[in-house]
């Protein structure tokens, strides 16, 4: 949890970049007081700064694997703090040297440290949880995310943190997460999977199953591991470069892709930048405490989805969540469109946002990131979160760039672009992801291996796994 929680408490950073930008405008000798904030050089501090940060995610997300089986997961997390620790003493420290390559150089740290990070977690979570809770547990990642960002938002505000005297503390402070995980997850056990089916430590590993669900006989979780290491044996060691190549693993790799696809593209993104001026054109006195007031929602959605993805499952949230914000993004477009010409449409397109930000976390938010870990058995699954990590700051990155050009040529009628791309998220999703709430492991993989993305019924199910056992 804490370590989820650490991945996007960075957003204190961007939400403080915009004072920094202005002090940095204000300190420049060539930029023109009437409008500092539009300053080319500004600008270029602005935008290298928002890149820098998902380029670092995109780089790191590749060391994934190599971090966490060779350290373990518990170590590989403890080991990576370090970059957070000294990201947040870049930024923090920023006014002893020239700030503007202090707070990019922080940036980029933080960013390698969070695509480390967003990879580490989920697959730790993914491999220690009970079969019966790991989409709720898989889930607490994502609420980390959120109240990370809440949090942010909060403290960003003019009359806490950012102000002119206080915002490199602010920057700072997106370190101090990491020390507190660096206190308290030595208290958690290893993976035992890692522990029994990379390190063959069976001994350990029935330790560290005692330690995580107390006194209990293992023998036959320990059973699960042994036949999926049986299994992981007979292949050879699965890379990223074999796992793109491989035509075993190819189906359950494009059922990873597309939902990260899904999350990043989904265009919640876009919601958020345009959230902030829609409250404005409603006559929101102070837009910015609606823009948090999202935030909340967003908080509670996500709860909500802790609670019911075990029992609603993962296909069913996520079908959810695509639709109902496909339908909010074409409310958004008619609420954009007719705002000038119906005062009231501005309330439409306020409805819309804070609809689709709760359809988004109600699935497509929570769910790509521990869905993956649960697609592949323990040999190809760090390479395969790599990749769906990757695929993720990627698109992240490229929405980062050219939104505003894709805003500029569609203007109101930006959000179509995002509900046709939700449909078709939906009917991928609809005939081709198969429910993974309940099963095991070697459950889930015996689905892929019969060709059959989803299977009927449990009795078939059933058969598939004997067929595949045999």
């Amino acid at each position: 949890m804490f370590a989820a929680f650490l991945v996007l408490f960075h957003n204190m950073s961007v939400s403080s970049l915009g004072v920094w930008t202005e002090r940095a405008a204000g300190s420049s000798e060539n930029i023109t007081e009437e409008d500092p904030g539009h300053h080319p050089s500004v600008i270029m501090y602005w935008s290298l700064s928002v890149a820098i940060f998902s380029i670092g995610g995109m780089v790191s997300s590749f060391l994934v694997g190599f971090v966490g089986d060779l350290k373990g997961r518990v170590k590989g997390m403890l080991m990576v703090n370090v970059l957070a620790v000294a990201a947040g003493l870049l930024m923090g420290l920023c006014k002893m040297w020239k700030p503007h390559i202090m707070v990019i150089s922080g940036r980029a740290v933080m960013g390698f440290y969070c695509g480390l990070a967003s990879g580490l977690v989920p697959m730790y979570i993914g491999e220690i949880a009970p079969k019966a809770y790991r989409g709720a547990l898989g889930a607490l990642h994502q609420l980390a995310v959120v109240i990370g960002i809440l949090i942010s938002q909060v403290i960003g505000l003019d009359f806490a943190l950012g102000n002119d005297k206080m915002w490199p503390l602010l920057l700072g402070l997106s370190g101090a997460p990491a020390i507190l995980q660096s206190l308290l997850l030595p208290l958690c056990p290893e993976s035992p999977r890692y522990l029994y089916i990379l390190l063959g430590k069976e001994q350990e590993a029935r330790q560290s199953l005692c330690r995580l669900k107390g006194p209990y006989d293992p023998t036959m979780d320990l059973e699960e591991m042994r036949r999926e290491k049986e299994e992981a044996n007979k292949e050879a060691r699965v890379s990223i470069f074999s796992l793109i190549c491989s035509s075993v693993y190819r189906k359950q790799l494009v059922v990873a892709l597309m939902m990260h696809l899904s999350q990043q593209l989904s265009g919640i993104n876009a919601i958020f930048y345009y959230s902030t001026a829609i409250f404005s054109r409603a006559g929101v006195s102070h837009p910015v405490y609606a823009t948090i007031g999202v935030g909340v929602i967003n908080m509670i959605f996500t709860m909500v989805s802790v609670a019911l993805v075990d029992r609603a499952g993962r296909r069913t949230l996520t079908l959810v969540g695509l639709g109902g914000m496909c339908c909010c993004a074409v409310a958004m477009t008619v609420g954009l469109k007719l705002q000038n010409e119906y005062s009231w449409m501005s309330y439409v397109s306020m409805s819309a946002i804070f609809l689709f930000v709760s359809f988004f976390e109600i699935g497509p938010g929570p769910i790509p990131w521990f869905i993956v870990a649960e697609l592949f058995s323990q040999g190809p699954r760090p390479a395969a979160i790599a990749l769906a990590g990757c695929c993720n700051w990627t698109c992240n990155f490229i929405i980062g760039m050219t939104f505003q050009y894709i805003q500029d040529w569609l203007g109101s009628y930006v959000f179509i672009l995002f509900a046709v791309l939700l449909l078709g998220f939906v009917l991928f999703i609809y005939f081709r992801v198969p429910e993974t709430k309940g099963k095991s492991f070697e459950e889930i993989a015996a689905i892929f291996h019969k060709g059959r993305w989803i299977p009927t019924d449990n009795s078939e199910l059933q058969e598939l796994k004997s067929s595949t056992n045999a």
